[in-house]
């Protein structure tokens, strides 16, 4: 009995707005009505990546979208520097290879974000862009974006920057423009609490005009923009979750994006006071890199992630994130984004404390307590 809680860092929970909105009759989209939808559409969606330059909307997930900001922007034999900062960041290099790039790989521990210092040996003249995951939902842990572009700035470097905001789009602060990203890809089922089918490109002026050879045709984003311009696309459109998306673009624009973003920071920082209560590390080891969207736990040595997820499921209706790649059975990940308010977070927290206990994990009492303080004492 009762509702399921959905507390994995996407697909996230969908409002009943939204639900709503999706629900309304399909119409014909190469109509006028279907063109102001995408003129509102497209105006909206430039101030979640803040940004004043074209995004383009694909039906796909973040993967597509992936890949359409290497075909877009580079050649067959460029060389990219790519930061391995968790699982995801790892396919993302692979695709990339896959492709017919050489990729130059800056490893990592995944509990660090991708380390600016870095860069300086390894932009040598014959690359062409880096990639960096901006919050790595494997994780949980947010790399320093302007601090990247810097230290590309310092270098004099031409390079185009890359950057993923799949798990941290309409959820963390993030500045397309500002921040000097060339791409920005970002999908609709986290932040923008949709279900998933929509991917997105962020592109830069730089980035239009630097169009490299890889093949493409569905990816290819001058025939989009083209279309775009009439409020059309050239081929099919997801439209009812575009209706959908107008729907979650409004809901964030009336909480205005700060406060989205200051709600996010506020429930990120009750879960790691309840993961530190219970005794327990959080998998982020630097404090200026924690992300805002999830966060994932160690579990002590001698006791299985999985198991502890699997009784929460079974006995609380809780579904929880499994550790990905080389963190498989080690972590488990809370989703605390999208459409989520501090009664979710604590039920969410209780449902952790309660399947930690009965899984035999030595924890400490008092972490949901701890957290509560913190939302009664930042509100």
């Amino acid at each position: 009995m009762g509702r399921h809680f959905l507390q994995i860092p996407g697909p996230t929970n969908v409002p009943d707005r939204v639900l709503r909105a999706i629900a309304q009759p399909t119409i014909d989209h190469r109509g006028p009505a279907f063109a102001a939808l995408a003129t509102e559409l497209l105006e909206r969606l430039q101030a979640v990546f803040q940004t004043g330059s074209h995004v383009v909307v694909y039906p796909s997930s973040g993967t597509g979208a992936w890949e359409a900001a290497l075909v877009n922007t580079l050649s067959p034999g460029d060389k990219v520097v790519a930061f391995e900062t968790g699982h995801f960041s790892s396919l993302w290099c692979e695709m990339a290879a896959r492709l017919g790039l050489v990729v130059d790989v800056v490893p990592g521990d995944w509990r660090h974000g991708a380390d600016p210092d870095a860069l300086a040996g390894r932009l040598t003249p014959d690359v062409a862009a880096v990639m960096v995951v901006h919050n790595e939902t494997s994780t949980g842990v947010r790399s320093r974006i302007p601090e990247i572009r810097a230290a590309i700035d310092r270098a004099g470097h031409p390079a185009l920057l890359l950057v993923d905001t799949i798990s941290s789009l309409g959820s963390i602060d993030y500045r397309h423009d500002e921040w000097g990203v060339d791409v920005t890809v970002g999908c609709s089922q986290k932040g923008l609490m949709l279900p998933p089918g929509i991917g997105f490109n962020a592109v830069s002026a730089k980035a239009l005009a630097h169009r490299g050879r890889l093949p493409r045709s569905y990816w290819d984003w001058e025939p989009i923009i083209a279309a775009n311009r009439q409020g059309f696309f050239p081929y099919t459109p997801p439209t009812n979750l575009l209706y959908g998306l107008r729907e979650a673009l409004i809901m964030l624009a009336e909480e205005g994006l700060d406060a989205v973003f200051a709600r996010h920071d506020r429930h990120a920082e009750a879960t790691r006071r309840a993961v530190r209560g219970w005794g327990l590390e959080v998998l982020c080891a630097d404090d200026r890199e924690h992300s805002s969207a999830l966060t994932a736990v160690l579990m002590p040595d001698g006791h299985d992630a999985d198991a502890v997820r699997r009784l929460i499921l079974e006995r609380y209706d809780m579904s929880l994130g499994t550790g990905l790649g080389r963190l498989a059975g080690r972590v488990f990940r809370i989703g605390h984004l999208g459409h989520f308010n501090d009664l979710m977070l604590a039920g969410t927290l209780s449902g952790v404390e309660m399947g930690l206990s009965a899984s035999g994990v030595p924890i400490k009492e008092g972490g949901t307590r701890a957290a509560l303080a913190y939302l009664e004492s930042a509100e």
